[in-house]
């Protein structure tokens, strides 16, 4: 995405796909596709029949892809091809499984490597969920400390180094800066989040320095000031960031209310921190041990 690409100023050389960009990008769709593809068509013949046929008798949606794919216009009509279907499904899945996932794996290194923040969030957890019911997204405005940990890792440990590219569509003036008409903007999520002008001790994983000097405050994993770039702002700002801020909360809620989690015997207690070379991940696997917390077996088959 932010790579060099010869044909974007020339156009006419796209066909010849001379930095192979296109050619990678087919791939990595087609992989994908291999896995959703075929869910989606069988939820398509279980709500429209088979080759356009009746359709089974009338039922209510249990999900969002039932929902998009049972949709009707005004004219009675089905509202959304199988392509369309397909596009935003996988569009759902793009911005928000990666992103709660990385988020979910970077909290988890930082947190084995400072244990009372683990003990601190899983204490949190215990006295506002309990164990006699798994975290939801009503417990959200609660978790207080659990969003911090999230928005601090999305500060440190952002999902990509840069948010997607914009087109300045007229002259303008930004902190003294001059930004004239058809100049593409890039904002870096790494040098927002870890900025030391804005940050104390940036590359310290430090989630109170999100709330009040008491612990207490609202905590938004978005920020208006643009001290951190998650989901990123403004009026051409992530559609979706309400269900990835819910996706992300709650999956980290559970995974620390449902397990206790332990670095291997292995790897004398510290979990390496290192990055790739070439991406925000981490650069090798993170292997810890999950030991089941919860008495009720029956949550974990939810």
């Amino acid at each position: 995405m932010y790579s060099f690409c010869v044909s974007d100023y020339l156009p006419w050389l796209r066909r010849f796909d001379l930095n192979g960009h296109e050619k990678a990008v087919k791939a990595a769709v087609a992989v994908v596709n291999k896995y959703h593809d075929p869910i989606i068509e069988e939820r398509i013949r279980r709500w429209r029949g088979v080759g356009g046929g009746s359709p089974p008798p009338p039922r209510e949606p249990e999900d969002l892809l039932d929902v998009l794919v049972s949709i009707r216009g005004d004219d009675g009509k089905w509202l959304l091809s199988e392509e369309e279907i397909k596009a935003q499904a996988a569009e759902l899945m793009y911005a928000t499984i990666d992103n709660s996932a990385q988020a979910l794996e970077w909290a988890l290194a930082e947190m084995l490597n400072q244990p009372h923040l683990l003990e601190k969030a899983t204490a949190e957890i215990d006295r506002v969920v309990g164990k006699h019911r798994l975290v939801d997204e009503s417990d959200m405005p609660n978790l207080t400390y659990i969003t911090a940990c999230a928005r601090e890792c999305l500060r440190l440990h952002p999902v990509a180094p840069f948010n997607l590219p914009h087109v300045a569509m007229s002259d303008a003036t930004v902190a003294g800066f001059t930004i004239p008409m058809g100049s593409h903007v890039l904002l870096s999520r790494v040098g927002l989040g870890r900025n030391p002008d804005v940050w104390d001790d940036p590359m310290k994983f430090d989630p109170g320095r999100h709330l009040g000097e008491d612990g207490s405050g609202e905590v938004d994993l978005t920020d208006p000031e643009l001290r951190l770039l998650s989901f990123s702002t403004g009026r051409r700002g992530c559609m979706g960031v309400q269900l990835g801020t819910a996706m992300t909360v709650v999956l980290f809620g559970r995974m620390i209310q449902c397990f206790e989690w332990s670095v291997p015997s292995g790897m004398d207690g510290v979990v390496d921190l290192a990055e790739e070379k070439n991406s925000l991940f981490l650069a090798k696997e993170l292997e810890l041990h999950a030991r089941p917390r919860l008495d009720d077996v029956a949550l974990y088959m939810k």
